[in-house]
């Protein structure tokens, strides 16, 4: 029994008591598993928005280049050919190991996945060390009883992930970039319109009952992008996805075809039915994804 409080029974039970069960869960599982986060290489994403899409567009990218990719995030695992719908954005440490053994036991080189602030709480993402963290952004947001007390709470959860990586890319362009930051241990660069690789030269698409966004790529690598995901906010997962495949070395022509056809399920999922309006599918869950989601589409 591993436990965090005295418990009476009998002689020929082992006890092993420690600070927290729910970390040392973690590192029980990934030695189970053998760790195999050791020979994956992870890749962990955390923000308040965009954290779907960019796993999704990562995936597409790697598998674009020749590498077999799993994913682990809100709306389901995929390893190889088999899709498990996901019951958390992060699943319990037990989980994510046994997920990274089936992915290595699949032939993967990489593993995509969501990082939550509540995953990082919880220690669900203890026990290995992300070979590449990310941040999107971070908006007033899971704040309740049931989930972070404040926003500094939130905010001090989500900075968790840059002690846990080897590399940090994060959006530059966000106010609270710095705080994200604090305390880090990995190296890390960003990504904006002013940053190590930055995005120039937005213009929105339309065409034939198609929306979607343009622009110009430069700093550590440089050429031109479109996506079929409209709105600026496509911009940032896009160059997050970018930065990411840039720093494993793909080829910017791969990035551009593999981000021109990417898309996610409910998540701004654009249906052709006609060339004379245009159908989309999205998952806003509260006020502040569907205001978001109608001034991208009015803009």
């Amino acid at each position: 029994l591993v436990v965090s409080e005295d418990v009476e029974v009998g002689a020929d039970v082992t006890v092993i008591k420690v600070a927290d069960t729910r970390e040392a869960l973690a590192y029980l599982a990934a030695a189970y598993f053998d760790h195999p986060a050791d020979t994956l290489k992870v890749i962990g994403i955390t923000g308040t928005k965009g954290k779907t899409t960019t796993t999704y567009m990562v995936k597409s990218i790697m598998e674009n280049a020749g590498f077999k990719v799993g994913l682990i995030g809100t709306i389901e695992a995929i390893i190889g050919d088999e899709k498990i719908p996901a019951n958390n954005t992060t699943p319990e440490s037990y989980v994510v190991q046994e997920y990274f053994r089936k992915m290595l036991d699949a032939g993967c080189d990489y593993a995509v996945m969501e990082v939550s602030s509540q995953g990082l709480m919880m220690h669900r993402v203890d026990g290995f060390t992300f070979d590449v963290g990310i941040f999107t952004n971070i908006e007033p947001d899971h704040i309740g009883p049931n989930e972070h007390a404040s926003f500094e709470e939130y905010l001090q959860c989500k900075s968790l992930l840059f002690q846990k990586c080897r590399l940090g890319i994060v959006n530059a362009d966000d106010a609270h970039v710095e705080a994200i930051l604090k305390n880090h241990t990995c190296q890390a660069y960003g990504f904006s319109e002013n940053a190590d690789i930055r995005a120039t030269d937005m213009k929105l698409v339309r065409k034939g009952g198609h929306l979607g966004v343009a622009y110009h790529v430069s700093g550590l690598l440089e050429g031109d992008i479109e996506t079929s995901v409209p709105g600026r906010f496509s911009v940032y997962n896009s160059l997050t996805a970018v930065a990411i495949c840039n720093h494993y070395g793909v080829d910017m022509e791969v990035m551009k075809k593999a981000l021109l056809n990417a898309s996610v399920k409910g998540r701004i999922e654009l249906v052709h039915v006609s060339d004379d309006f245009t159908l989309m599918i999205d998952y806003a869950h509260n006020a502040m994804s569907l205001e978001s989601l109608l001034t991208t589409l009015k803009e």
